[in-house]
């Protein structure tokens, strides 16, 4: 079976707290505070750990920030479109995060964090010429990765198709759209769609979106990184959907 590594404090943790049955060793820096606490966890689990000093954490980490452990786990494979399917099929008011083209994995692992904060059901991905879930992704979702279903497809155009089948309405994100995000229709089953660092959403994908809106900037800006839009969407949704 695959075996991945994901390292950092509130990665390894939540990955205990999620899967423990998942991880298979643990390389940990003697210390104190949450690094012992999170010893205890590793021994209360019986999961096999050796401590180790910063050298030995430097090498598997391979330049990945590790704060002082690093993990080996199994770890759970993304969903393909039937998988999304299914995972829809067991929610009543989907709140889905789609990512087109989105390459660098720190965005896509922030992206994970600020969905998995908004109570999102899913984040969509395609197969090709996107970030995946790598040590770096799962260091930069600070534990999301573990939590958050992520369904890499063949056609985003293809899955935002079936999304509408399934009742979703389809809200896309590009700078020079007419409607704010305040005026547009979260608060149903929803799609925000949200496209690439530099060239936004592809047209294909826009033209599958039943709306298109923009993040109004009244500063001195006229972007912002998307991991950040991701974070402005979802928690408008939150606001719309009414949620606590």
């Amino acid at each position: 079976m695959k075996r991945d590594w994901v390292m950092g404090v509130h990665a390894v943790e939540a990955l205990l707290e999620a899967a423990p049955a998942r991880v298979v060793r643990v390389w940990i820096q003697p210390g104190s505070g949450r690094l012992k606490s999170l010893q205890e966890q590793i021994d209360e689990a019986g999961i096999a750990v050796e401590e180790c000093d910063g050298r030995v954490l430097d090498r598997l980490a391979e330049g990945v920030r590790h704060q002082g452990v690093v993990a080996e786990f199994r770890p759970r494979e993304p969903l393909d479109d039937s998988g999304l399917d299914a995972c829809l099929d067991q929610v009543e008011v989907p709140l889905v995060l789609m990512l087109d083209g989105v390459t660098d994995p720190h965005n896509l692992g922030a992206c994970m964090r600020s969905a998995a904060a908004a109570g999102a059901h899913a984040l969509v991905v395609p197969k090709d010429r996107a970030a995946g879930l790598t040590p770096v992704t799962r260091r930069a979702a600070a534990g999301a990765s573990e939590r958050l279903p992520l369904a890499r497809v063949t056609n985003l155009a293809r899955c935002l198709r079936r999304l509408a089948e399934r009742g979703l309405w389809r809200v896309g994100l590009v700078g020079r759209a007419e409607t704010s995000i305040y005026q547009a229709r979260l608060e149903g089953p929803l799609a925000l769609v949200l496209g690439s660092e530099d060239r936004g959403l592809r047209r294909l994908t826009r033209e599958h979106c039943d709306e298109l809106v923009r993040i109004p900037m009244p500063g001195m800006m006229e972007s912002l990184n998307v991991s950040v839009a991701a974070g402005v969407a979802l928690f408008e949704a939150v606001r719309c959907r009414g949620a606590a």
